[in-house]
Order: structure tokens, then sequence, then C-alpha cells
């Protein structure tokens, strides 16, 4: 650009030929740029943060407004402050800067994603709560609800399994439904993610741009029967105008496990298989001190086995993004490709993720413009896994190898109630998942083709997903099945998504009003075949060759969900001050019956800026934004899965006349079409505030809903001929209050702290199950009662010896012997039986708080994460299951046991009586945890400038790093499957890790 400017005026004279010299000389060098910023008063602001466009260098203003920068004639600075409208200044030769920003009252103009669309933040009139950005761009995680977890009040992150690859759950305010999922509902770019047998693990992080979170009736509406679990809105990034930027993000590190339960001692479980003897008046092996034979041989020759260790390996996880955007005024992209590689902590469990993504954006005519927002991704989990439940059982003078080099089946033999915990490691399954979504969109505005239409848009959303899913296993000699069992199993899932929507917005005089029109249609169709082959004359083609087997089975299932939907939001503003949301939608589903397949869910709130009026004005010094929030509202809820609303028949062989026949019976589920939704009713009302120039800023909001028409499978006489149908029966309520505050602490020259701190409380409960006043025991639902609670006895300590002897258990526990546990008799009948059971607290946590904490000082920035979850009860399987099976397996060191001599009254004898009445021995789960730490170093633009790169960041992150807890256990938050149950072979500790990793622009 300067070259043509000195051509074309050259000729001028000798002057500009100097002028442009000097500026030829000076282009792209950096220079030191100071400046202040100011408000509008000229008061300096504190804590503006300003960055080089494209670069890495930033910094922010001391407690003067003050600022110092390294920036480059010609370059962009880009100035940011929350409560304030970010502003761009392009540098010239000028060497201090005198900015002003907009006034608080009109930062709020900043766009929030709201489904479908986008507004004001100053108009929202719903709760929507933001991820913050450095949860999103700083913080090395395999999914994006892992950056979320304890960041966001009121929406409940629970990482169940630290399993590579395993997403965690998510529950936004509490427990709506007691038979459906509580989940809330995912929308990409756009279209669902739910609903199409997606995951959460499809998106990748790097590619997300901004998560919203809708909360409140009003927020949720306009997504109706999928609303009312919440819903989140994930956004990836798009291209922008300019050169073509690349940019390259990965780490890599290790992982271990957070917190390792440790077993008895060798020397500690010969005491414990003593005492187990004396008191069972059974005998050990071969007059002991081990019970089974194979433990004798290596007790005799001193040979112990860590069989965690054995189980055990470092982990190693690595992740490498690179993507490309860029773009002109009619055509920008974003590319991506991502590789996601991690072993985990136990043998076998590996992960493999490759994905790729393109977003492209096409303004095709001034008034059309068209874009693609489409992903691939891959996963991996082959490998057969290590058992940890097994390995934790094992006594440390089991035998691990038989005399050939083989594992053994059981290493505690006689004792065949454990097996070898790494026998399933000698297999090789295959477990592989895609998701391959292409999803369009075209944007026609009215205006461009005629002005009077200024303001109509239409545009069209169209999505396809294809998630196809196949596991393959073989077990063979080599896990002791001699006759081989091989399985393949494939799912697939094809969904198509339409969406018609229509937006009007105007502005005349004070008035605004916006309105959103959407017409939707949504396809899914589900299949899956299963394959098995028995008795294999070899291993050698496993699930390779079926065909091979002598027995053979085959089976398939599909079905097909489809619904309609209608939408219609008005939004309208006046002045700044007041708003006003009306949305109501209709939907239909395949799922319900004839007779009420639809339902309409309106909602409406009204929001007010308490800060624009002119009673406020002589308090803007001290109150930047203030703003009250009301809404109301109906959504909806399926619950159910498809053809549960019809009378459907079963087939089966049946012999006849000697030939084999097809015979079709009625199912003992009874078809109901007049089945309805589940309704949520609620209520929020919500301030956000902002104070002293933006150093204090957030929300709090307060809600309470009702949910009815429960989806609940009722029981039938048997003489219907049925054994249930599902019926509309059953209210639960919830409500509770969110908290998020914001603060910068200190504001120095180049030291800056910053806070968040957010806080929820549920409470949640059962008012109504079938209608008849009775609550349902077996499912432990309680009227009055929430939704998931430990309905046991009250443990008030140990019989005792003497107790035992002097008759004291007569009359209240008759059957009990010392070491036993002690059970209070609460309704005073001389037994304990089930009458003496009670509510003795909920599974859910009764409150949660996140504290984030930032530090910045030049170009170092430390980020300490701190959640908690407090007020849950669990049962522990640990306490539970390690001491009924104590004289045929290890058990941590932590627990205890009861003997003649130490009188312990906390734990019970190692006698199988003991625990005859069944006590889940409930502990509390309430833990506080380091959840992460992140040092990051950005380094300083002339360094950058001089490698040739635009930007450079570097990091070092930790996370899981310290938990506090009560919890006896391998960790408070992570499941703990017992013998005997569903995927008790998949049970998986809680990790720590430990990661590198650099951000690099060009």
């Amino acid at each position: 650009m300067l070259k043509h400017y000195y051509n074309r005026y050259s000729k001028k004279g000798v002057l500009l030929n100097s002028l442009f010299l000097i500026a030829l000389s000076s282009y792209g060098q950096s220079a030191n740029v100071k400046g202040v910023v100011k408000d509008t008063s000229g008061k300096g602001i504190a804590g503006v943060t300003i960055r080089v466009k494209g670069g890495a260098e930033t910094v922010q203003t001391n407690g003067q407004g003050n600022f110092s920068i390294q920036a480059s004639p010609g370059s962009i600075l880009i100035i940011t402050s929350v409560g304030f409208k970010e502003k761009q200044i392009t540098i010239g030769q000028q060497a201090n800067l005198d900015v002003a920003l907009v006034p608080a009252e009109n930062v709020l103009e900043e766009l929030v994603v709201v489904g479908y669309g986008s507004q004001k933040r100053s108009d929202i009139t719903g709760s929507v709560a933001s991820v913050p950005k450095d949860r999103l761009s700083k913080i090395p995680v395999n999914n994006v609800m892992q950056a979320i977890q304890g960041a966001v009040s009121n929406v409940t992150v629970s990482q169940a399994s630290s399993i590579p690859g395993e997403a965690p759950s998510v529950q936004v305010r509490g427990r709506n439904s007691l038979s459906a999922t509580t989940e809330p509902f995912i929308v990409v770019d756009g279209i669902p993610l739910t609903k199409t047998d997606g995951s959460i693990n499809d998106i990748n992080p790097n590619d997300i741009e901004s998560v919203e979170i809708l909360k409140d009736p009003s927020a949720v509406a306009i997504y109706g029967v999928n609303g009312s679990n919440g819903v989140i809105l994930i956004t990836t990034k798009r291209g922008t105008t300019g050169k073509p930027s690349i940019r390259y993000s990965g780490y890599g590190g290790v992982e271990h496990v957070a917190h390792i339960l440790e077993p008895v001692s060798g020397e500690e479980l010969l005491k414990r298989y003593a005492e187990y003897a004396r008191i069972t008046n059974t005998s050990l092996y071969n007059g002991g001190p081990v019970r089974n034979q194979y433990e004798y041989d290596n007790y005799k020759n001193g040979v112990t086995t860590d069989w965690l260790d054995a189980v055990m390996q470092t982990g190693v996880i690595q992740n490498h993004n690179v993507s490309l955007s860029g773009g002109s005024e009619n055509a920008k992209y974003f590319v991506s490709g991502d590789y996601l590689n991690e072993k985990g902590v136990l043998l076998g469990y590996n992960y493999k993720r490759y994905s790729f993504r393109t977003n492209t954006d096409f303004k095709a005519t001034k008034y059309l413009s068209v874009g693609t927002s489409s992903f691939i991704v891959a996963h991996n989990r082959d490998g057969g896994r290590a058992n940890l439940l097994q390995a934790a059982a094992m006594s440390p003078y089991a035998r691990m190898y038989n005399e050939d080099g083989s594992l053994t089946q059981y290493p505690m033999y006689s004792e065949q109630l454990w097996s070898n915990p790494l026998l399933p490691t000698t297999l090789d399954p295959q477990r592989r998942q895609f998701n391959i979504s292409l999803n369009g969109y075209a944007d026609l505005n009215f205006g461009e083709l005629y002005k009077p239409l200024a303001g109509l848009k239409y545009k069209l959303n169209a999505g396809y997903s294809f998630v196809p899913v196949r596991n393959n296993e073989y077990e063979g000699e080599s896990v002791y099945n001699f006759a081989g069992l091989g399985r393949i199993t494939n799912n697939e899932t094809q969904t198509y998504t339409l969406e018609n929507i229509l937006t009007y917005t105007k502005d005349f005089g004070q008035h605004h009003i916006d309105f959103t029109g959407l017409y939707a249609a949504k396809s899914k169709y589900w299949q899956q075949a299963i394959a098995t082959g028995e008795v294999f004359p070899n291993d050698a083609l496993g699930w390779g060759n079926l065909g091979a087997a002598s027995t053979q089975k085959v089976s398939s299932i599909a079905d097909l969900y489809r619904t309609i939907s209608q939408m219609g939001r008005l939004n309208y503003a006046y002045d700044s001050r007041y708003m006003l949301t009306l949305t109501v939608r209709r939907d239909g589903a395949s799922v319900f019956g004839r007779n009420n397949k639809y339902g309409a869910f309106p909602s409406a709130a009204v929001a007010w800026n308490l800060h624009n009026e002119s009673f406020m004005q002589n308090a803007k010094q001290i109150v930047n934004n203030l703003k009250w929030r009301i809404s109301y509202g109906l959504s909806g809820n399926e619950a159910i899965p498809v053809y549960r609303t019809q009378f459907l028949m079963d087939s089966s062989p049946m012999a006849m006349n000697g030939l084999s026949n097809t015979a079709l019976t009625i199912r003992t589920l009874m078809g109901n079409y007049d089945l309805q939704w589940e309704k949520t009713k609620g209520f929020n009302t919500g301030v956000d505030f902002g104070l002293f120039n933006n150093r204090v800023s957030g929300s709090i909001d307060m809600y309470k809903s009702s949910t009815y028409d429960l989806l609940l499978e009722q029981r039938l006489p048997k003489l219907t001929g049925f054994a249930s149908v599902y019926s509309n029966i059953g209210k639960i309520e919830n409500k509770g209050i969110d908290l998020t505050l914001n603060t910068k602490n200190i504001v120095k020259d180049q030291f800056n702290w910053s806070s968040t701190l957010v806080f929820s409380r549920n409470k949640n409960k059962i008012t109504e199950v079938y209608g008849n006043g009775k609550d349902d025991l077996g499912n432990r639902w309680f009227i009055g009662q929430p939704i998931g609670v430990i309905y046991d006895y009250t443990k008030v300590g140990i019989w005792q010896a003497d107790e035992i002897a002097s008759g004291a258990n007569k009359g209240w526990d008759d059957a009990a012997q010392a070491g036993d546990l002690k059970l209070a008799d609460l309704n005073a009948d001389g037994k304990i039986d089930d009458g003496d059971r009670s509510v003795l607290g909920q599974t859910a946590p009764k409150w949660t708080a996140g504290l984030t904490n930032t530090f910045t000082y030049k170009a170092f920035t430390l980020n300490v994460f701190i959640n908690t979850v407090q007020g849950a009860l669990r049962n522990n399987p640990q306490i539970g299951a390690a001491s009924d099976e104590m004289g045929r397996r290890s058990t941590p060191a932590a627990l205890g046991y009861w003997t003649p001599e130490n009188k312990s009254n906390e734990w019970r004898s190692l006698g199988n009586h003991s625990n005859v009445h069944g006590y889940g021995f409930p502990s509390n789960a309430s833990f506080t945890r380091l959840k992460d730490v992140t040092l990051s170093y950005t380094m300083p633009q002339p360094l950058v400038e001089k490698i040739g790169v635009q930007g450079l960041t570097v990091y070092a992150s930790g996370r899981n790093l310290y938990t506090w807890t009560n919890w006896l256990g391998w960790d408070p938050e992570a499941r703990d499957i017992t013998r005997g149950s569903t995927n008790d072979a998949i049970n998986y500790p809680m990790v720590r890790t430990y990661v590198l990793g650099i951000n690099l622009s060009f």
C-alpha cells in the first residue's frame, strides 16, 4: 500500500519522498505505545484488556487506566472491558493514546446466543449463563463439559468415571423426571446433537467459540419438549475477514491414579484370615495361615504380588489441533483437524479420537448467504481391559502365572469367586464409533430485495447425521473359554433435521421489536444387528468368521422416531429500559398415541434495566448495570421410548404338528392412546448487576418449578391380562438459587487479581407418585422427599459381647451376636425389620460451589480453580461388599473389624452374620477439590515478531490435584460397581493429570 502511494505522489516533491522513506523504515517495527483508557466522565478505568489483533501481546490498565504495550504502526489494538463496549484503534505514528470507552449502559450491546438467533445482553429477559471464555480456551480438556464443571451455577457436571473417552453426565437445576433422562438438550451451531445418538465427545473443544446455557422457563421455552432439562447452546468458530491464520494447539502429559485405595498388607491379611476362621469356625488351608491352595506356596516362599500395581500404569495423553481460518467479505472459512490419544492408567484402557471440521460462510448475493457447519469424528476404544475390581480383591499371596507362563484363571484357587484381573488383557475387542454430521444453512434477507421489507429474514437450517457403532469381540482359550464365543454388534443411527426460521426486526423511535417464527421437522432412524457364534474349531479367526461356529444366532431390531414443531417468539424493548418476551411452541412426537400427539408450551418474561432510569443517574459511578428479570412458562418431556403407547405383539417359535411355526403373543405392556407429555411449569426471578466500574458484577436467580403428568410405568392387576401400562401420574417440585459473582480484587500496572464465585442450591422433592397418597417403596420414591434418597436403617453402633451376655439385645434384635451391627428400633416394636428404615439423606448434593482465581503478572497468568460438592449421601460398597466377602478376598487397609479384644463400636466383625439385615453403609460423599491449576506465559510481541509468528503461549496445567473428603473409597464422585452388578468389569479410578501445552498462531 505504501508503495502505491509513493508511485502516485513522488513527483509532488522531496518532502513526500522523505516521509515515505521514514514510514517505510518504521513499518513493521514494534514501538512502545502508551495510553490511558477513560470513561465518558474522564475517569481512568482499571482492568481494561488491550491486545494486538492477530497477536499474543496482552496487557491490562492499572488503577488509573494507564497502559503500555508493544505494537507496530498499522496494527490494530482491541480494547475490551466487562461493562464497556469493545473498541478498536489502528496504530499510526502516535506514541500516546487517549481512549474513551462507551459508558456501561451500552455495554450490554454484545450479542448472546439464545437459540434460533441472538440478542443483546441488555435485552435478555431469561436466565442465560455464558461459560467463561478462559475456561474454554485455557483449560486442556477432552470434552467441553469438563471445562464447564463447577464454573456455572446450578449446572452439575459429574465425572462418574475417568475412563478415557467417556463423557460426564450433566444436570441443570435438579432432576425433573422419575423415569426420563435428566440430561440437558445440546445444540451445536443450531442443529441438535441430543437425540441423534451423538456424544459431547464428538465436539472438539478447540473448535468451540462460545457456550450458553438456558436455564429458566422463558429461555428454554423455544425448545419446547426438548427444554425441560435446560438447553446448552454450543457455537463453533468461524472464519473472519483477512489473511489466512494458522493456529496450532497441542499438549502432552501424564496421568496417575488420583487416590489409590490401598489394600491390606500380607501380614494384616493373615490376621484377618485367622479372625475369620475363628469367628466362623472354619479351617485354613493345610493348617494355615492362608485360606487357599494357590496362596500356600507363595506364602511359604515369601512371594507376594502387588495386584493393583500389576493392573496399573502411568497414563499418557496427547492432543494436537491445527486450524486454518480467514476469508474475504463474501467468503469465510474455518477448517480444523484434531487428534487425541489417551493411554489410561489401567492396562488396556486406550482411546483415540480423530476429528475434522469445516465451517464456511458465503455471501452469494447481497440478499443471500449460505454456509456449512460439518464435521467427521472417529472414536477408537479397542483393547482388552484389566479388571480393577478383581485386582483389588486379590490376596498378595495369590498366584499370577501357571508353570507354563500363562495367566492363572483363579489366582486364589480353590477360591473361584475372583478371576485373574489380567485375563481380559489377552483379548482384542474392537469398539468403534463414528459421527458424520453434514449441516448447512441458507439465509435470505428480504430487505435487500425490497427495502420496505427491511428487517425480514428467512433462514433454512438442514442437518444430517450418521452415527454407526461397531463392537466386535471374541473369547477363547486365553480366558479359559475352550469352546469359543464370538459376537458382532452393529448399531446405526441416521437423523435428519430441517428448520424453517422467519425473523423480523424493527426499530421505531424508542421501541424495538423482533419476532422469530419456526417450523421444524426431525426424523431419527435406529437399527441394531447382533450376530453370535459359539463352539469354534479354533481361535484363529475369532469374530472374523462367525460362520465357523457350531451354534449361530442372529437378531435385529429397528425403530423410527419423528417430531414436528412450530414456535413463535416476540421480543419487545422500550428505551432499553423495559423488555418483554412472549413465546409459544407446539411439538408433536411419534412416541405418543393418536389422541395426544401434540403439546403446546407457552412462556412469558419481563425485564427492567433500572440503571437506565433517570432516578439512577446520580448513582452511575457506583451502579453500572442493574437489571431485574422475571419469567414464567411451560416446557415438556417425552420421557418414554418409541412404541410404548401401542398394543404390540412378540413373535416366538412354536412346535405344532411336527413343524416349527411362528407364534404371536401380546406383550405384557398395555398400550395407552391417551398418554400425553410430562409437563414442567416454572417461575424464575433474577437480578443482574455491575458495580464500581464493574469491579464487582454478577447475577442472582431464584426459581421454582413443578413437573406433573409424569410418565410412569404403572403395575396392573393380573386379571387385565397385562402387567403394566404407561400413565400420566405423579408430581415433582424443584426450587433453588443460582449465584455468580465476579470481582476485580487487585488492578495494578503489572499485576491483576480477579475472582469468580458460583454457588447453587437446589431442593428437589416428590409431591405425588400414583395419585393415591402412597409412596413407592420398591423404587424408593417417597412423597415429600427428593428423587434419589438413601432409605435404610439407622446404625447406632456394634453389639458388644457383654451386651449379648446380659441379654440387652432381647426385645430389640433377638438374633444379634457379638460384633454384629446395632441398628435402631425406630418403631419400638421389639425387632429390627423394614419398619425401622427411614430416609437418611439424598444422593444429589444439597449445594455446590466453584471459585476461580486468576492472577496476572506481566506476561504470566496463573489460574486456580476449586470446586466443592456438599450434602450428598451414598451407600459405600467398599465397606458393605468387602466386609461381606471378607473371608474370600483382600480388603482396603482402611477397613477395620471388630474383635473381642478391640471391641470396636464402628466396625463390625468378619462373620457373615454381622449384617443380616442388609444395611448399606451410607456415607458422606461431600468433597472439595483443587480441580485445576494452569500457569501460562504469553511471549511479548517484540519477541514473537523476531521468530516470525503472530502469537505464542506456553502453559503447564494440572487437573484433579487434590481432594478433601471423608469418603472411604477410590473417590466420592467416581462410580464404584460391586461384583455381580452390570458393568462391574469397568470400574476405573479418578485420575490426576499433568500436561505441558503450547498455542501457536501464524
